[in-house]
C-alpha cells in the first residue's frame, strides 16, 4: 500500500476520505461519504487495470454513525501477512481437518479426533458424501475473457438495488488482494490472517472467475464468471466453501450437499462469520 493513496485517486469522485486503521495514521482505502452513485462503482472497475484502485461496496455491522469497521478503525492491515505465501489447496484442507478438531500439521494436533462417537456420526452426515477426509479441491472451469468483469458490474447493480453501500476504494492488484492490504478482519474467529482468506479468493478468481463486490463487518459477497452446473460439480465446491466459512453449513443449511444445492448456477456466493 502506498503511503500517498490520495495521489491515485481521481479528481471526479463524490465526496469521501482516507481513512486509517489501527496500526497507524497511513491511509488504507478512500471511502464515499455518502451511498455509491449509480454505476461509478462499475466505472472504477472497468478503470482498474488502470488506475491500480480496486472498487468495493462497503457495508456497515448495523446502523451506527461509526460505520464498523470502515470509520471506526477496526483494520488491522498488520495482522495480514502475504496471500502469495499460501498453497490454497493446502489451506482449505487444513480447515477441513479443523472441523473434525484434528489438524495433520500441527504437532501439538492428538493422533485421534476429540469428537465422542455421537459428534463424529453427526459430522459424517453434515458432511456428507465426503466426511471428514478433504476431498480435495473442485476442477477450473474454462472462464471466458471478459466474463469475470461482466458478472462483478452485474452484481454491484443487483447489490445496490436492495441496500446503501459506501463506495470504497484500495490500491490492489484484486479484490481478493483489497481485503488483506485494507486490514478487514471479518473472518476473525475462523482465522486471523486475512492473507490466508485472500490465497483462496485469488484462487477461485482464476478457477472460476470470482471476484470479490461487497464487504461487510463479517460478511462477503463475490461474483462469480462459471458457477457449477450440476450437483455433481458443486458438491467438491460445497467442500471448499464449508472449509473456508464453516458457518455456512453449519449455522445454515446443516448440511454439505444442502448447500451444493445452492451452488448450480448460482453467480452470487456469499460468505458470513460469526
Amino acid at each position: 500500500m502506498t503511503s500517498d493513496l490520495s495521489r491515485l485517486l481521481p479528481a471526479t469522485l463524490p465526496p469521501g476520505r482516507l481513512v486509517g486503521g489501527e496500526d497507524g495514521p497511513e491511509p488504507l482505502l478512500w471511502i464515499s461519504d455518502a451511498p455509491a452513485p449509480a454505476g461509478l462503482w462499475q466505472q472504477l472497475h472497468r478503470a482498474h487495470p488502470q488506475s491500480g484502485l480496486w472498487p468495493l461496496l462497503l457495508v456497515p455491522l448495523g446502523d451506527g454513525a461509526d460505520y464498523r469497521p470502515w470509520l471506526s478503525g477496526e483494520l488491522f492491515p498488520a495482522s495480514a501477512s502475504d496471500p502469495t505465501l499460501y498453497d490454497p489447496d493446502a489451506l482449505l484442507r487444513r480447515w477441513w481437518q479443523q472441523l473434525g478438531g484434528t489438524d495433520e500439521d500441527a504437532p501439538e494436533s492428538p493422533p485421534e479426533s476429540p469428537l465422542d462417537a455421537e459428534e463424529a456420526a453427526e459430522l459424517h452426515a453434515a458432511l456428507a458424501p465426503f466426511g471428514p477426509a478433504w476431498p480435495g479441491t473442485a476442477p477450473a472451469a474454462a472462464v471466458p475473457d471478459g466474463a469475470p468483469g461482466t458478472e462483478a458490474r452485474g452484481l454491484a447493480d443487483v447489490l445496490l438495488s436492495v441496500r446503501d453501500a459506501r463506495l470504497g476504494l484500495v490500491e490492489a492488484g484484486s479484490g481478493a488482494e483489497a481485503l488483506a492490504a485494507c486490514g478487514w478482519s471479518g473472518p476473525l474467529n475462523h482465522e486471523d490472517d486475512t492473507a490466508k482468506i485472500a490465497a483462496v479468493l485469488a484462487d477461485w478468481e482464476r478457477r472460476f472467475g470470482a471476484q470479490v463486490v461487497q464487504v461487510g463487518f463479517d460478511t462477503l459477497e463475490l461474483s462469480v464468471a462459471v458457477p457449477p452446473a450440476t450437483l455433481a460439480e458443486a458438491l467438491p465446491l460445497a467442500a471448499e466453501h464449508t472449509a473456508f466459512c464453516p458457518d455456512l453449513v453449519f449455522q445454515g443449511t446443516g448440511t454439505l450437499t444442502a448447500y451444493a444445492e445452492r451452488l448450480v448456477a448460482a453467480h452470487q456466493w456469499s460468505f458470513w462469520w460469526d
